[in-house]
């Protein structure tokens, strides 16, 4: 019986234990559900997309990346960039770019969160575009012309005009006009001007254009001569026959005029009487000539004698003629 017993719990032995440990198995299960974490959240905001890397211009770069764990445990960062320098650590740092090249550069963001029983990771990044510096334009003044007058009067107006073409940079150029004698007539503050030159015969007039609106002092100026009246020979005085006090008396001032202007001629025209005798016109000539010159002591260089023709009556006509002149044609 015992072995029989024997026998039957050698049978029926492993049975009964899986009996009994099954039922304690299944509870430990029931007891301890799996583990099921939540993911943290993550999102990456950069201050700036573009960053110009000139002299004088901020090339940092703030990033922020707030992350939260559902679950409640700490967030540690990672940060990294293909370029520059990460400064901080945390979910706020700065980016600098200075001294990069030209280009698109990366930087980016690696979190983890969790704590013995398992742990999340989230990453994200942001792009920022580095320009080089716009080639720096050095300031130049437009081509300034001033163009003068060709044709010249005495006492008239003349007329200065401009040309201003070119430049950097280009603006609308703001005429400011001055003339070193004269009077600006019109035209101030506009390309062209009428300057009056009345009373500046033998001067020139220079005219300065200086541009408003531009960095440099731009300006450029051109002048003109204003003629010397052109010389003319003029009649000083007339007479018939009169008495030889009187001829000389006249003489007298003519000699005096004469004196006054060292470059002019003394033409002294005689109109001979049509029923003169022979020689009477020379002698009358040589008489006035002698006085001029042995009495007023001109320069007998500075006289010339001219016979006109014949009239009913004699008549005498000084002349003073300055230098490149000749009187009327007797």
């Amino acid at each position: 019986m015992f072995r029989t017993h024997l026998g039957l719990f050698h049978y029926l032995g492993p049975v009964a234990l899986l009996a009994f440990f099954l039922p304690t198995e299944a509870l430990a299960q029931r007891s301890h559900p799996p583990i099921a974490f939540a993911p943290p959240t993550l999102s990456l905001t950069a201050s700036k997309s573009i960053v110009t890397t000139c002299e004088g211009t901020p090339s940092q770069v703030q990033l922020d990346a707030p992350a939260t764990s559902p679950d409640g445990n700490p967030v540690r960062y990672r940060w990294s960039a293909t370029g520059g320098r990460i400064t901080g650590d945390g979910p706020r740092v700065v980016w600098d770019l200075e001294g990069l090249a030209p280009g698109i550069y990366k930087a980016t963001i690696n979190i983890q969160t969790g704590n013995t029983k398992g742990e999340c990771e989230a990453f994200t990044s942001t792009t920022v575009v580095v320009k080089g510096c716009a080639p720096v334009i050095q300031p130049a003044c437009p081509n300034v012309e001033v163009v003068s007058p060709a044709n010249v009067a005495v006492d008239q107006p003349v007329t200065f005009s401009s040309n201003v073409y070119g430049g950097t940079p280009v603006v609308s150029p703001i005429y400011n006009w001055t003339v070193s004698a004269g009077t600006i007539m019109e035209g101030q503050g506009t390309s062209s001007i009428k300057v009056a030159t009345t009373g500046l015969a033998g001067q020139t007039i220079k005219a300065t254009l200086s541009l408003g609106g531009q960095a440099l002092d731009c300006s450029a100026s051109s002048g003109v001569s204003i003629p010397l009246p052109q010389a003319k020979s003029r009649k000083f005085d007339e007479f018939p026959a009169i008495s030889r006090n009187d001829e000389k008396a006249r003489l007298d001032n003519y000699a005096i005029e004469i004196q006054n202007d060292p470059t002019s001629t003394a033409y002294v025209v005689i109109y001979p009487l049509r029923s003169a005798r022979a020689g009477d016109t020379q002698r009358r000539s040589q008489q006035i000539l002698d006085y001029l010159v042995n009495t007023r002591h001109l320069d007998a260089k500075r006289i010339v004698s001219v016979i006109g023709g014949a009239r009913d009556e004699l008549h005498v006509e000084l002349w003073i003629c300055p230098q490149g002149t000749t009187p009327n044609q007797p």
